[in-house]
């Protein structure tokens, strides 16, 4: 079979996100550089996180399993394994991963196919969002979807080069990315991760396109479109039995479904206020007694409660920092598949924290997200470690000017 190889787009020399190339000729020379900014903002995160997950889930793990460490206990060893395979993927040149990345996208497809038509698809919480592995352990597969999407989109865009800026260009890019999220969605029941990756996507796509018009005109058609469907939903659908109709209920009506669609927020809510500014100290929350599965999704109102506003202005400092290193190595990449697969991973960061946040501030109806690097979850931390390799991986390839 013939192999394919990307043909990367090389941003003009004019454009002022020109990288710092090695130069031909001359006694100046090449000097490799390493993010280490960002590995130090990774193992800042992990740490916190799994001190937080620990303060959080020690009642919830003693009462359901007898062992207050367990949640604590399997994110550090997954932590720790994954942690050694990013530094093995950020050693792997990131130009080997485009042709291959139809392969990797397909692979997602099939593994999510599994969850949907095969005995391994596990049920937990009424959702069917995992298949089982030996050893007791699970996967969720629309976590490596968004790889693949990272990985596939600029592929498709280095390829297509400046047909992005034909409709028929936009339309066919687009269209790969409305694939993937409507796979997640119909395989898994995913859709907040679905609209992540769509998110990605249009991201990649916003970054290389030369109109600015049509996002802008795209994001405001959908607010509108938005606000409408909640009237709607208010007069028509308040007694369905639709678990996201009564999530987006309970979301616009919270005091008719204080005691139901809305109880973990409303809960949750309740432990940012207490908490104040600096927080009740470590370990000393009462909500995380109350809040269901609060490690997963609802994590950042106990770090509000235990640590207070300055805890949760820690988090977002770090995520800031992380998301500037990424915009860093995207802006500095020797070529337009590296800049673009690094706009991906930022693209994912950003919306994911975003997303969490709004969710437990009640600014945005639940959605099952969760806050990356903190929250408990195995799947998510693998694949979220395998991006910051790549992102790790591409920084290495940026070049300064040294004598």
């Amino acid at each position: 079979m013939k192999s394919r190889t990307v043909q990367p787009i090389r941003r003009s020399s004019k454009g002022r996100n020109r990288p710092l190339y090695e130069r031909e000729s001359g006694k100046k020379r090449g000097i490799r550089y390493f993010d280490y900014n960002l590995l130090i903002v990774v193992i800042f995160l992990m740490c916190f996180g799994l001190v937080m997950l620990y303060s959080t889930s020690s009642y919830s793990a003693q009462a359901k399993f007898g062992n207050s460490m367990y949640y604590f206990s399997k994110q550090a060893l997954i932590s720790a394994i994954c942690f050694v395979g990013m530094l093995v993927v950020a050693k792997i040149d990131y130009h080997l991963y485009a042709p291959f990345s139809v392969e990797i996208f397909l692979a997602s497809m099939f593994l999510m196919a599994l969850v949907r038509w095969s005995p391994l698809g596990v049920e937990s919480y009424g959702s069917r969002r995992w298949i089982r592995l030996p050893g007791n352990m699970t996967l969720q597969p629309s976590e490596m979807m968004k790889v693949a999407v990272i990985l596939l989109i600029p592929y498709i865009l280095c390829k297509m080069g400046n047909q992005i800026t034909t409709g028929k260009g936009f339309l066919k890019v687009t269209a790969c990315g409305v694939l993937a999220a409507c796979s997640v969605f119909y395989l898994t029941d995913n859709l907040s991760t679905a609209v992540i990756v769509l998110a990605i996507t249009m991201s990649m796509i916003f970054v290389v396109h030369p109109k600015t018009v049509p996002f802008v005109g795209a994001a405001l058609a959908g607010i509108v479109v938005f606000l409408i469907g909640a009237q709607i939903l208010i007069a028509n659908f308040a007694d369905s039995d639709n678990f996201r109709m009564r999530r987006i209920l309970a979301w616009l009506q919270p005091g008719e479904y204080a005691s139901d669609g809305n109880y973990q927020v409303t809960q949750a809510l309740y432990a940012i206020g207490s908490g104040q500014f600096f927080g009740k100290g470590l370990g000393n929350s009462t909500q995380k007694m109350i809040i269901p599965e609060v490690q997963n999704d609802m994590i950042l109102s106990i770090v509000c409660e235990e640590l207070g506003v300055f805890g949760a202005i820690i988090i977002l400092v770090l995520f800031a920092i992380m998301l500037y290193r990424l915009m860093f190595i995207a802006q500095n990449a020797p070529d337009m598949y590296g800049a673009l697969v690094a706009t991906g991973i930022f693209a994912h960061i950003a919306v994911q924290v975003i997303l969490n946040i709004g969710v437990v501030t009640k600014v945005l109806p639940t959605t099952g997200i969760t806050l990356p690097f903190i929250s408990y979850g195995g799947t998510s931390v693998m694949f979220l470690m395998v991006e910051m390799g790549i992102a790790l991986g591409i920084s290495t390839k940026i070049k300064i000017i040294g004598e």
